[in-house]
């Protein structure tokens, strides 16, 4: 089977795209426009390999991906390329609204065009999975999981435009019966994760000594999910899940950002000692507007018809987090040096 990843120099698309090619007999066609977040290094394991090739396509740009299609003839896709930081979209959204509504679109209509094409049984072997976050869910309470039939209660432009991207595959698969496949996750984490995003963030500040920045009082919890159990499910789902159907995929991890914050805080006490705890390094900082109180997934779906487990729970995957940040300081130092140094995004300019 030959897939093209879409958005596979990204953190998530990168783990998919070493997945297939490390435990599988599958090729893949990585399209990625290498955005700030794209890194072809965190390809470097998988590039010699003659199952994998990359081609430099942004998904807004509909007569490059068309090109794509023709030239590779794939047997699936797995459409991964989005704008992802809420932060950033809380003042930028208009990207998050071009690439991941208008990409997505995109991406809907030239696989579907190509599909329209094949021959009857490569017709009906054809996938496309659409793959979401759990923030289109919107926020919960103390209680409950969000599952395949919560409705839809964005609260940042990020989530709003997953949300709509959504709903155009959703569309898609009813209208013209087009072979879609939804997953929806919680908070991934692991190894190459861009430096913008929590858990790096907070494990680069503690090693540089900074102000480890937590939103309001550290309270608002998420669902870990580490990025190798995603990529495994999401491979899964494709290549098994029932067409026209949502899988939630959860790591059943819920902490509080404070919970995380320490966690890293303590495995790097222990793995590099300081004279004093980095606890001492935490700084509560004003809240990030719109912030969702909880998120929690129930993969209870995923785990029952396709056989999915998680691999690693949150203690394990942070600390082989952990220790893959503080081995490669080549993949993250140019990254914190050139493209982004820790500082806070999202903060919103009053008016006067």
């Amino acid at each position: 089977m030959k897939i093209v990843v879409t958005g596979g120099a990204g953190f998530i698309g990168s783990a998919v795209c070493r997945h297939i090619i490390q435990n599988t007999e599958h090729s893949v066609v990585n399209l990625d426009c290498l955005t700030y977040a794209g890194n072809l290094s965190s390809l470097r394991e998988i590039d010699a390999s003659d199952r994998y090739s990359f081609e430099q396509v942004d998904i807004r740009d509909r007569e490059a991906v068309d090109a794509v299609f023709e030239r590779h003839q794939p047997d699936a896709v797995m459409h991964l390329a989005a704008e992802s930081h809420v932060d950033r979209s809380i003042t930028g959204a208009s990207v998050f609204v071009q690439t991941n509504v208008m990409g997505t679109f995109n991406m809907l209509e030239a696989a579907r065009h190509y599909w329209e094409r094949l021959s009857s049984d490569a017709k009906d072997a054809f996938r496309f999975l659409h793959v979401s976050t759990d923030e289109v869910y919107g926020s919960l309470g103390a209680e409950g999981l969000f599952e395949e039939t919560t409705p839809y209660d964005p609260s940042s432009p990020y989530s709003a435009s997953k949300a709509a991207s959504d709903h155009l595959a959703t569309a898609w698969a009813r209208t013209y019966g087009f072979p879609v496949v939804i997953s929806n996750c919680s908070n991934n984490y692991g190894p190459y994760h861009f430096p913008e995003k929590l858990i790096p963030l907070i494990t680069l500040n503690a090693l540089d000594g900074k102000e480890l920045p937590i939103y309001g009082d550290g309270s608002n919890i998420r669902d870990w999910l580490y990025v190798e159990d995603h990529a495994r499910a999401l491979l899964l789902i494709m290549t098994t899940g029932r067409i026209g159907e949502k899988y939630n995929v959860g790591g059943r991890n819920e902490r509080t950002n404070l919970q995380v914050v320490h966690a890293i805080c303590d495995t790097l006490d222990e793995l590099v000692p300081g004279e004093k705890s980095r606890r001492e390094q935490i700084k509560f900082v004003t809240d990030r507007p719109g912030h969702d109180a909880r998120y929690a997934i129930d993969a209870t779906k995923l785990e029952n018809e396709l056989g999915w487990r998680a691999q690693e729970n949150f203690e394990s995957g942070l600390r082989k987090t952990v220790e893959w940040y503080l081995a490669n300081e080549s993949w993250w130092g140019p990254l914190r040096s050139q493209k982004y140094s820790g500082e806070r995004l999202g903060v919103l300019e009053k008016s006067e």
